[in-house]
């Protein structure tokens, strides 16, 4: 599987200080792709959730999370967990590699590709099988995953600054760009 080259349609920034401040930012993208019908029970752009592609098929969205250790990509993933419905704790996938959640919209699939040595390893333990199956996949660390991961949807970026985070969203896709200005960002 290999990404695509795709243009950027928007990108925006905020700025947050605080885990709570990045919890809730969190929850307001989760908002977001439920308002915008990406995730939905049973409707929004696709029957079961997810997005429809050009041959009518579903596939999931995909949220990449890039930044340094520490800068709160787990953080912000807990947020959008907990805003799109988990309730209970979200722990980081660093050694599990994947952290599956059945939410009431289907599967979402949070992946931290940090432990990777080789992007191959996702063809073995079987990457695509989360593809046909989730209706949202987080991945921190995609550059790990490069040449096997399909096209981002959602890319966030990460930045530590003095006392407080730069958190900023890139849409990939036309629903990412619909999600960016539901938020208020462009």
């Amino acid at each position: 599987m290999t990404a695509e080259v795709t243009k950027v349609l928007a990108t925006a920034s905020i700025e947050l200080a605080g885990e709570a401040a990045m919890i809730e930012f969190g929850a307001k993208i989760a908002r977001g792709l439920l308002i915008g019908g990406g995730l939905s029970i049973g409707g929004g752009l696709s029957t079961g959730g997810g997005l429809s592609t050009s041959e009518g098929t579903e596939k999931p969205i995909i949220m990449t999370l890039q930044g340094d250790l520490g800068a709160g990509k787990t953080t912000l993933s807990r947020g959008v967990l907990q805003g799109l419905g988990h309730v209970g704790n979200v722990k980081s996938p660093t050694y599990t590699l994947v952290e599956p959640y059945q939410l009431a919209f289907g599967a979402v699939y949070h992946f931290d590709l940090y432990r990777l040595t080789d992007a191959e390893e996702l063809e073995y333990m079987g990457f695509a099988d989360y593809l046909t199956d989730g209706k949202l996949c987080l991945i921190e660390w995609p550059e790990k995953g490069q040449g096997f991961l399909p096209q981002t949807d959602i890319g966030i970026q990460i930045s530590q600054l003095e006392e407080s985070r730069c958190v900023t969203l890139t849409a990939y896709s036309a629903y990412a760009e619909q999600l960016v200005s539901q938020l208020g960002m462009i």
